[in-house]
């Protein structure tokens, strides 16, 4: 992973938060000039992410710790692997290992159960996708793990694409406009390199979406038997993403419907983290 100024500027606010008012355990016990070296290990099964932000951690806390990487990010791993090393002064090693952990378990969560994501609904031809419910300032980070587990990625941001959700839609229906006639505005004043999409919750707003010329549906918390009706109306007219409660025991019945895209915010919003561990070994 390309380490930018932003990644940077992140660690060392992150560092600073752990040791806004330093650490006395450290401090007191160990000696300033005690080194040794320690390794980053997989302790349950699952997708490497972030570990390059990890070992910059080490690194932007004490610029004369030496990292190595032993494994890259997107690889599958398992209990006991090394995933890298760090060697330097113990005591750096110490204040810098729960930021460098906290990065590549959370990030490694996220590529872990997008894989599950991706794996359940092998053999159709549907892509799994993330969505904009991040943690705030983690965004970019969480997107990335998403692409290691095998996921792609919906807008990074509100400029990255025009989507209608229905809060749009039941704010200007006070303004006297329909479903149709928000989507018409959309299509004749964004740019022409920009399509619109649209969230319908039922086949009445899938027509009128359609009519209207809308090129992206978005199928919002429908059952699968309406859902696959609605994909079958919006054949060569539209792209068409499902999207809303969409868990890992029914996303291939989803899959199997023929929608182009699945949006699963649970990769990001509430993802257990991967047990990663910093062991000493000398």
């Amino acid at each position: 992973m390309q380490i930018t100024r932003d990644i940077r500027d992140l660690i060392d606010r992150t560092l600073a938060e752990d040791l806004s008012i330093g650490d006395p355990t450290t401090d007191i016990l160990v000696p300033p000039d005690l080194e040794s070296t320690a390794v980053l290990l997989a302790k349950e099964e699952g997708i490497l992410a972030g570990l390059d932000v990890g070992l910059e951690a080490f690194q932007r806390f004490d610029d004369r710790m030496s990292t190595i990487a032993l494994l890259e990010d997107g690889t599958s791993i398992h209990p006991g692997d090394h995933l890298g090393t760090i060697q330097g002064r113990v005591a750096s090693l110490l204040k810098a290992e729960r930021t460098a952990v906290n990065f590549m378990q959370h990030m490694s969560g996220i590529a872990t159960q997008t894989r599950r994501y991706v794996e359940a609904v092998e053999g159709h031809p549907v892509r799994i996708v993330d969505t904009r419910k991040t943690t705030p300032g983690l965004r970019f980070l969480e997107k990335y793990a998403v692409r290691m587990g095998g996921g792609q990625n919906h807008r990074q941001n509100l400029g990255d694409g025009i989507l209608i959700k229905d809060n749009h839609i039941d704010a200007l229906r006070g303004d006297g406009m329909s479903l149709g006639d928000v989507v018409k505005k959309a299509i004749r004043e964004a740019s022409h390199t920009i399509r619109v999409e649209v969230e319908v919750e039922n086949l009445e707003q899938l027509d009128e979406a359609l009519d209207a010329g809308a090129g992206i549906i978005l199928l919002d918390n429908m059952d699968v038997e309406q859902m696959t009706t609605a994909v079958q109306i919006a054949k060569g007219k539209a792209f068409t993403e499902a999207s809303g409660g969409i868990t890992l025991e029914t996303v291939r019945a989803v899959a199997a419907t023929g929608v182009d895209i699945i949006s699963v915010g649970a990769l990001t919003h509430s993802v257990l983290a991967l047990d990663i561990s910093m062991d000493m070994l000398d």
